[in-house]
């Protein structure tokens, strides 16, 4: 299912196998929170800018439009057009980010929804029962995702608990997938690594689920708070207790720098809204560093984005027009910008990989850094 084909000091090129084909990694995976990616992205597009997994949100399907209406229509796959790897968050991070907005028990979480303010419960066994309707290609434990800040006690505790529910989540996962009427019977699933910055919580956390044999591992609860020095220690300290010959996910993670960082600390899959969230803003990834459109100088500018990048945005027009377009409020722009940026960090996974591949992965990353590190012109 994951084989390591290529290893230089703790990064991994590997090759994962699904019933939705192939995942290369590293891999960066294509947020689509409600299925679809924000800046009006088609399924067709992201297969266009190589995208290899797409990911979305269990909690944000379950409240509109029903994971039971996706699983009558299909599935997911099937709903959204779209036949490679998915992957489904649990709903956990919303326990993290909805806080004046839940309460957490042992048995799962009471929420109001975002939307209407009706009363939610998700447990494991009903994250679980979400994502099987969904019948995406992995599913990702149930999980409470404690501040980063947080006190020892508390965070221990917390573990603790999300602990029991990974294997609650198992064992309902086991039963799902031996349903008659379950699209996927396939399904993988993901257990996820916390402890905020405590690194002997993580660590211990790490055996404990290592032990349980899982289809792959996250580590969670990074990127909310904490400095890079501290994730990257964190990641340093966890990973290696992390099974080898399994995928490692670091979820919400991050910027062209903090996966460069990733990978080489063993880290497979990443995930960020950052890539879409700042094209609708008009902030652009090149390799010369960040360039933001609305800037005056980009008035006249008939070149693209970013010479020699093959997006669509790049290979037909240019920055004083799409400037143009997001001044003028034309979601062409902020179309045109999400692809840009989704190319980019599709493209900087390629390649890492044929840097992996041909062992001098090293010897990229630095040159990769330093070329985002200038200002572009």
């Amino acid at each position: 299912m994951y084989r390591v084909l290529k290893q230089e000091g703790r990064a991994k090129r590997a090759e994962f196998a699904t019933v939705h084909g192939k995942i290369q990694t590293p891999v960066f995976m294509n947020v689509g929170t409600v299925a679809a990616i924000k800046g009006a992205v088609a399924t067709s597009d992201l297969e266009e800018i190589k995208t290899q997994v797409e990911l979305s949100n269990t909690y944000h399907l379950h409240v509109r439009p029903g994971d039971k209406v996706i699983k009558q229509l299909g599935g997911l796959h099937k709903f959204m057009s779209w036949d490679r790897p998915i992957l489904t968050d649990s709903g956990g991070f919303q326990v993290f980010s909805l806080a004046g907005l839940r309460k957490i028990r042992e048995e799962g979480v009471y929420f109001n929804s975002h939307i209407d303010g009706r009363k939610i419960f998700m447990g494991p066994e009903e994250s679980m029962q979400i994502q099987s309707n969904l019948a995406s290609t992995i599913a990702m434990a149930f999980d409470e995702c404690p501040p980063s800040k947080a006190d020892r006690p508390y965070v221990q505790a917390s573990v603790e608990r999300t602990t029991r529910w990974l294997e609650r989540c198992k064992a309902e996962m086991t039963r799902l997938n031996s349903q008659e009427d379950t699209i996927n019977r396939n399904q993988l699933l993901f257990g996820i690594n916390q402890g905020a910055v405590y690194a002997d919580i993580r660590v211990e956390h790490a055996k404990r689920i290592t032990e349980m044999e899982l289809d792959g591992y996250a580590v969670g609860g990074l990127a909310v708070g904490e400095t890079h020095e501290e994730m990257y220690y964190i990641l340093e300290e966890t990973v290696p207790f992390l099974p080898v010959n399994k995928p490692v996910y670091l979820m919400g993670v991050g910027t062209p720098a903090n996966i460069l960082e990733g990978v080489e600390r063993g880290v497979d899959f990443f995930d960020c809204v950052y890539p879409s969230r700042n094209g609708r803003h008009g902030h652009l990834y090149t390799n010369q560093g960040k360039i933001n459109l609305f800037n005056a100088k980009y008035e006249l500018d008939d070149r693209p984005i970013e010479e020699g990048c093959g997006c669509p945005a790049c290979r037909r027009y240019s920055r004083a027009y799409i400037r143009h377009l997001l001044k003028a409020k034309e979601m062409l722009g902020m179309r045109l910008c999400v692809l840009h940026n989704l190319f980019f960090y599709n493209t900087m996974m390629e390649e890492i990989r044929n840097a992996l591949d041909q062992g001098c992965f090293a010897e990229y990353k630095k040159k990769k850094l330093a070329g985002m590190a200038a200002d572009s012109k």
